[in-house]
Order: structure tokens, then C-alpha cells, then sequence
């Protein structure tokens, strides 16, 4: 089934609309540390809270997309969000900030998750896997360019234009949404428990989305730790932004090469290849991380073959966990995502915890990240499960 570009474009924009909204102002904290007359620490708790809303949002909009359908359902969610930009623009109260990012986190889960499961949705499983292997490359670009969008509105007008530029992205967002097709929405024969409790016992769905959970919160754990780790081995602020952009380029090279592999040799070969790569280059990163270093490279360099293999890794198995969900995606995404967004805290949290030690514990948590990805994989794996079942004696002593 061939997809328009406008309509790849449209899926594109929904699945890089929350990125973009969590890093876009992050340039301007200095700005509204004056314009507030507040600490910093008040200023960074409008992300903790933006995350926390993009943590508890997903699954209530994925339950609310699979009962209601998705254009309706995702139109709502884009005008909780543009609503909620929009009165950030205005807000002048440290309170109204918080509790207004709190809200506009709770919208933008709205199109984080039901992009997914519009495509698992629409299109046949080779038109998926090929879907999700363009568009969730062009993510990892949202953390580089957002910001540097965010410095050019700070400097040529001020901090509120960051989000008057969001609230006419929604605006455009929302409009395209009431323009798709409507969808006939077909009378759930399950409830949303039990759609719940299918899910959490699909060991396809499980295994999958705690790959794909832990791969991310091996991302998470290096990003919280790198700013430390370079800044102790002497680097400036400008040579630590900079030290994102090979990580980036891996992702999105990653993303199209495992593309292209896929459609040529399959999604259960290349796995297997990439939970290889995955495992070297935690395993390098590791190795690096408990000695006395002179440079970044060590880290950096294989870190990026890990990002390489994420690229890869992400469409596959999140295609692969959705799949398995056909009845309920849009749940199936919410939870995925807010399970993602939870390991992924974890991980960083226990970096952020002891960043004292930011090199060793960045090491670690990788590498306890690799056991985790290949647990998933194991879960996933029926003829891997098998290996791993109890055998049956009665039936060893009939064979005998």
C-alpha cells in the first residue's frame, strides 16, 4: 500500500510534535528566570513536570483513541495541547507555568501515541515495518533542532514566541487531523481492563516494548551522564553540545540502514545482528567507562555504534509489538510509551543519583540496560522460551 507524502509528512510532524515541545524553550531559561523572578530550580521543574504529564497522558489517550477512534480522539488531544500553548504564551505566574506544562504534556501524548496506531491501523505489515523505519529516525532530530529553533525565537523576539510558534503548529496539526477520513468505529466486544490485561500477558507485546524500553533508557543513562563525565575530563559547554551530533547522525544512519536491511533480508535476521552490535558496544562503552580516561572518544566512539543499532532496532520492534496488538494499538502505544518514559526515568535517575561517580554508573547502567534487552528478546522469543521451560516428566518417562 503506497503512503502520500503529504500523509508521511503529517505522521511525521505528530510523531515529533512532543520532542519538539519538550526542547524547544529549554534555550530560553534564562529569559524566564528573570521575566519570573524565580531560581533556575523553579524554571527546570516545568520539564520534571512536562515529563511526569507525558508519563501518566499516554495509555488514558490510547484507551480513550481504541473506544472512541482515533481522528476524534486525536483531534481532542491536539486541542488540549494548542489551548495549553497558547496560554503559556500569556502566562506570567510561575504556578500558571507549571500547571499550563503539566496540560500541554497531557495534549501532546494525544499524537505520541495515536500515530502509531493509525499506522498499524491503516496499512498492511510490510507498508508498517517500512512506515516506522522513516519515521522514528527523524525523531532523534527533534533534540538537535529544536533548541537551535528555540535560540532564533528567544533572540529575534523573546521566550513567549517559543510557544506561539507551538500553538500554530497545533493549530496546523488539528486542522489536518479534522481533514483525514473518518474512521467507522466498531463496537469494543472487551473492556478496557481486559484489553489491559491481555496486553501485560502477550509475551510477544512484553518482550518487545521491554526491548524497546530498555534499548531507550540506554540512550537515557548516557545522555544524563555525558555533560559530567566531559565536563570533568575538561570540556567546555560548546565541545559537550557538540559531542550530540555524532550520536544523532549514528541514530538516524542507523534508522536507514536497518531500513533497507529489513526489506531485504527480513526483521528476525536483522535483530538478531543488531542485539549483536548492541551488545559489543555496551559491552566497549562499559569497558571504557571503569578506566582513567584522557579523552571522550572511548565512550563516544563506541556509544555510537550502540545508537546505530537503536536507529535500527526501534522500528522493528515496536512495529512487532503493536502488531501483536491489533485490537487495541492505540492502548497497546500508551502503554508502550509510558512504560518506555518509566525505565528510561529509572535509568537516569540512578546516573543523576551518582553523578559524582557519572563515568563508572554511566557503564553500569548500560550494561544492566544490554540484560534487560536481551531479556526482552528472550520473552519475545518462543523457541527461546522453550529452552527455558520446565520439561514435563510425565511425558519424558511415556517417551522413554
Amino acid at each position: 500500500m503506497k503512503v502520500s507524502k503529504l500523509q508521511l509528512f503529517y505522521l511525521a510532524a505528530l510523531s515529533m510534535l512532543a520532542f519538539v515541545a519538550t526542547d524547544m524553550y529549554l534555550p530560553a531559561f534564562k529569559a524566564m528566570e528573570t521575566d519570573f523572578a524565580t531560581g533556575p530550580e523553579q524554571i527546570a521543574l516545568s520539564l520534571t513536570v512536562f515529563l511526569i504529564g507525558m508519563a501518566s497522558g499516554q495509555l488514558l489517550w490510547g484507551l480513550a483513541s481504541d473506544k472512541f477512534g482515533h481522528r476524534n480522539t486525536l483531534f481532542s488531544g491536539m486541542l488540549v495541547f494548542t489551548l495549553a500553548s497558547l496560554g503559556l504564551a500569556f502566562c506570567d505566574q510561575v504556578w500558571q507555568l507549571l500547571t499550563l506544562r503539566f496540560v500541554q504534556a497531557i495534549g501532546v501524548c494525544a499524537p505520541a501515541v495515536i500515530w502509531q496506531a493509525m499506522v498499524i491501523k491503516r496499512y498492511d505489515a510490510s507498508t508498517r515495518q517500512q512506515l516506522f523505519a522513516t519515521i522514528m529516525p527523524l525523531v532523534a532530530l527533534s533534540p538537535a533542532l529544536a533548541p537551535q529553533l528555540g535560540v532564533v525565537l528567544t533572540n529575534q523576539f523573546n521566550w513567549q514566541s517559543i510557544f506561539v510558534c507551538l500553538t500554530l503548529v497545533g493549530v496546523v496539526l488539528a486542522a489536518a487531523t479534522l481533514a483525514q477520513s473518518k474512521e467507522t468505529v466498531a463496537v469494543k466486544q472487551t473492556s478496557m481492563g481486559t484489553d489491559i490485561k491481555a496486553l501485560l500477558h502477550s509475551k510477544s507485546y512484553l518482550g518487545n516494548v521491554m526491548m524497546y524500553a530498555t534499548a531507550s533508557a540506554a540512550f537515557f543513562a548516557y545522555l544524563t551522564g555525558m555533560p559530567e563525565i566531559m565536563a570533568k575530563l575538561g570540556y567546555d559547554a560548546k565541545d559537550i553540545g557538540l559531542s550530540f551530533i555524532p550520536q544523532t547522525i549514528a541514530f538516524i544512519a542507523g534508522g536507514y540502514l536497518g531500513k533497507v536491511a529489513v526489506k531485504k533480508f527480513g526483521d528476525e535476521k536483522i535483530l538478531k545482528q543488531l542485539l549483536g552490535l548492541f551488545s559489543v558496544a555496551s559491552l566497549l562503552v562499559f569497558i571504557a567507562s571503569q578506566w582513567q580516561l584522557s579523552s571522550i572518544w572511548p565512550i563516544l566512539a563506541p556509544f555510537c555504534l550502540l545508537a546505530v543499532a537503536n536507529g535500527a532496532m526501534y522500528p522493528i520492534v515496536v512495529n512487532r509489538a503493536l502488531s501483536s496488538a491489533k485490537q487495541s494499538p492505540a492502548t497497546a502505544a500508551g502503554l508502550q510509551n509510558s512504560l518506555q518514559i518509566c525505565v528510561s526515568s529509572l535509568a537516569s535517575a540512578l546516573v543523576a543519583a551518582m553523578a559524582s561517580q557519572a563515568q563508572m554508573v554511566t557503564g553500569i547502567a548500560i550494561l544492566i540496560c544490554m540484560g534487560g534487552l536481551w531479556l526482552g528478546y528472550v520473552i519475545s522469543n518462543r523457541a527461546l522460551r522453550q529452552h527455558f521451560t520446565t520439561p514435563d516428566n510425565a511425558r519424558v518417562v511415556s517417551e522413554e
